[in-house]
């Protein structure tokens, strides 16, 4: 860490105060970032100055206002305690203050040169830290997936009846994956007669410029696909060839290889059927990362900047050896209509920045305080950026020419519109068409999910992408509705009315805004990565709700969530929700309480073991070793993927529950105590991990607990103040 006068304040405009940049961030910017883009670094900053200035005092004021707003809702529940709820009187008062906004006329989106990965093909998305650059990679080689593999080394197989995974090939195992994927190909792009399984042969047949799939059956006869059309291209080298479809907009590649231990057991050769799988993933520089210095956020750009240019690389060693992942190429094939068919090798990136309430140390204005990092990371997530558009690999990522970044936790219209006149400042500082900025709203706020129309309204020409998210959007209605009373179960939460309004409404109000063939509808994550059959057997339910889009937490888990957009059309089901009676706002704004049901004793234990277990083992991680997103270890010991999210509502519930007594302070202390144990006990094979027990005073469980005891203090909710703070003092 630096302090303020420590820092040589950089130079700026005429009559603009001059900044404080710590000297990483300065270094980075002046030889990383700025050489190939043609603007110096003092222009650079000067203009930096420009956008603290202009923007500072509003985001203050915005802040202030969610202040405001909840101080008058906590005084309005306070008023009616042990009243009947009255959703009308509610609606009435929210409106009276501003809290809810009039919903002017029915408008579509304009937003314009959006890449089809985003406006039309519907897919898995993978959001991962790109703080960790392995991670990173990963997911933006996650496009395409082995189907083979994805079976073969998940659950979604039993470990049964021979059929068991091991270190060597288990053919029995393999006879089912084989088997499986035939039978998805069926699902997917049946053949006019017959079955894949029963395939001796894919053969392509060219005339002129044109090629045509010819498949012959083991019983001798000769059949094609029943759409004809669903074959778009091939490849071949040597007796190695593939066999390229496309359905609901998806691809889907036949490997033929008659000398793959595989493809020799197949009359066909088929040795892999590859899928088109994460189409868009968004890079992460907020929740699932731990930037609390300004040398964590040069780590965070230097990874996002490598991921624009094409260069960034990661070492690791694995089973014993050295290994080196980069970012893949395009694929190539030979088109069925002639020429050359070339397909993204890399999933579409987005990159999320962090909201509007955090500041950071990486740039401090003229009286030394910290600036807003949404404003520093609008600047350096876009510039970064910019090479994918200008460098010398233009257009692997967009080839529309458009820069795509996730905004989080945006409370109403207001701070919708102030988001986009910031990207309207950056991409006059960088030289930029207006709107190359694209954005993507999640509707994780309450306050945002009851003015989502008016949301998207102030940034209609921007728009790519909105999203629910269960987790964060449940923290922020329990912290909204504290004095309301006592919440139900976390479980029981997910059964209560309003989740199932809030998740209709988003995709109502996003239909309805015309968000269909120009932007997203997204749906949250699937928290389980060692879950995959569960997974595969219930996640086909958002692209059914008519999601375009829906976060899993791995390139396997992409892989598999692929089959359900080939089941499931969901251009189709949008068209035919379009036509549905929006849902209203009275569930939505009633929030889950528990009212007069009495819990048992044992019950309570259950949810506060189940909190602060989970609880525990995410902060510890993160303050310890600075993981912001991990797989964590629940009390049953199911790894679930965590990031502050899942941070957010168990805080906040506890939070909730010590407030009206529920439980007592005693009991949660003892429950924290308790489980710092057994989180222990979970992390007794990492070298790195410090025990918190018996102790039970490091900095990371005092964070876990200044995040129960503080958390109906903390601005919405959110565990961000808290955790800079303890992380900044264990790195101190």
């Amino acid at each position: 860490m630096h302090a303020p006068d420590k820092n040589p304040p950089m130079r700026a405009g005429a009559g603009t105060p001059a900044l404080r940049i710590d000297p990483t961030l300065e270094r980075f910017v002046a030889n990383e970032l700025l050489p190939d883009l043609g603007m110096d670094a003092a222009r650079f900053w000067s203009g930096f100055a420009d956008i603290v200035a202009a923007f500072t005092p509003e985001n203050r004021e915005l802040l202030a206002i969610r202040d405001g707003l909840q101080r008058r809702i906590d005084a309005w529940h306070l008023a009616r305690r042990g009243q009947a709820w009255d959703a009308a009187a509610y609606a009435a008062f929210l409106r009276e203050i501003g809290y809810l906004e009039p919903e002017a006329e029915t408008f579509t989106i304009g937003t314009r040169k959006v890449d089809p990965e985003i406006a039309t093909v519907a897919g898995p998305q993978l959001v991962v830290p790109v703080s960790n650059a392995r991670f990173a990679i990963n997911a933006a080689n996650a496009r395409w997936g082995s189907l083979y593999d994805a079976l073969y080394g998940t659950d979604v197989i039993p470990d049964t009846d021979g059929r068991e995974r091991s270190a060597d090939y288990n053919p029995a195992r393999g006879a089912v994956v084989v088997a499986r994927a035939a039978a998805f190909l069926d699902e997917a792009v049946p053949l006019a007669n017959g079955a894949h399984a029963d395939v001796a042969g894919y053969r392509i047949e060219t005339a002129g410029n044109t090629s045509r799939l010819c498949i012959d059956l083991a019983e001798g006869s000769e059949t094609t696909l029943a759409k004809p059309d669903a074959f778009v291209g091939y490849r071949e080298d040597g007796a190695r060839r593939s066999v390229l479809l496309r359905h609901h907009g998806l691809h889907v590649e036949i490997l033929i290889d008659p000398a793959h231990p595989v493809g020799r057991a197949s009359p066909a050769g088929v040795c892999d059927v590859v899928l088109e799988a994460a189409v868009t993933t968004i890079q992460d520089c907020e929740d699932s990362v731990a930037a609390v210095s300004a040398e964590d956020k040069v780590g965070v750009y230097r990874n996002w900047l490598g991921l624009m240019r094409g260069t960034l690389t990661a070492t690791f060693e694995k089973d014993g050896r050295e290994r080196r992942r980069c970012l893949k190429p395009d694929r190539r094939f030979v088109a069925a209509t002639g020429g050359e068919l070339v397909l993204p090798g890399r999933s579409l990136m987005l990159v999320r920045n962090v909201g509007h309430l955090m500041t950071t140390p990486a740039v401090r204005d003229a009286d030394g305080e910290d600036v807003f990092e949404g404003l520093l990371d609008a600047v350096i997530t876009t510039a970064c950026a910019l090479h994918d558009l200008r460098g010398p690999q233009a257009g692997a990522n967009s080839r529309t020419g458009s820069i795509y970044i996730v905004k989080p936790k945006m409370h109403g219209p207001r701070e919708a519109a102030f988001a986009d006149r910031l990207f309207a400042a950056v991409e006059d500082l960088l030289g930029l068409e207006r709107n190359t900025v694209k954005l993507g709203v999640m509707d994780e706020e309450r306050r945002t999910s009851v003015n989502l129309a008016e949301c998207i309204r102030r940034v209609r020409d921007r728009l790519v992408f909105i999203n629910t998210g269960f987790l964060d959007r449940t923290g922020d209605e329990i912290h909204t509705s504290m004095e309301a009373g006592a919440m139900l179960p976390k479980d029981r939460i997910r059964q209560a009315p309003w989740l199932s309004a809030y998740e209709d409404r988003n995709v109502d109000v996003g239909i309805r805004c015309g968000l269909p063939g120009r932007a997203q509808i997204g749906k949250g994550m699937w928290a389980k990565p060692d879950e995959m059959r569960q997974m595969l057997d219930s996640k086909h339910a958002h692209p059914a709700a008519g999601a375009s889009c829906a976060w899993v937490p791995s390139p396997t888990a992409a892989t598999l969530h692929a089959m359900h957009y080939h089941a499931v059309d969901v251009a189709a089901v949008q068209a035919e929700l379009a036509h549905r009676a929006p849902t209203g706002l009275d569930e939505l704004l009633t929030p889950p309480l528990l009212g007069n049901t009495a819990l048992a004793a044992a019950d309570i234990r259950r949810e506060l073991d189940n909190n602060a277990q989970g609880i525990l083992g995410y902060v510890v991680r993160w303050i310890d070793q600075g993981v912001g997103c991990s797989k964590v270890p629940d009390i049953d010991d199911v790894a679930l993927m965590e990031d502050r999210a899942t941070l957010r509502i168990s805080s906040q519930h506890m939070a909730n529950w010590l407030h009206h007594d529920i439980c007592t302070r005693e009991a949660v202390e003892a429950t924290l105590a308790r489980m710092a144990a057994v989180v222990d006990a979970q992390n007794a094979g990492d070298p790195a991990y410090t025990d918190m027990a018996p102790a039970c005073d490091g900095p990371a469980f005092q964070a876990a607990r200044a995040l129960v005891f503080e958390g109906r203090m903390q601005p919405n909710g959110y565990t961000e103040p808290l955790l800079y703070r303890y992380r900044r003092g264990r790195s101190s």
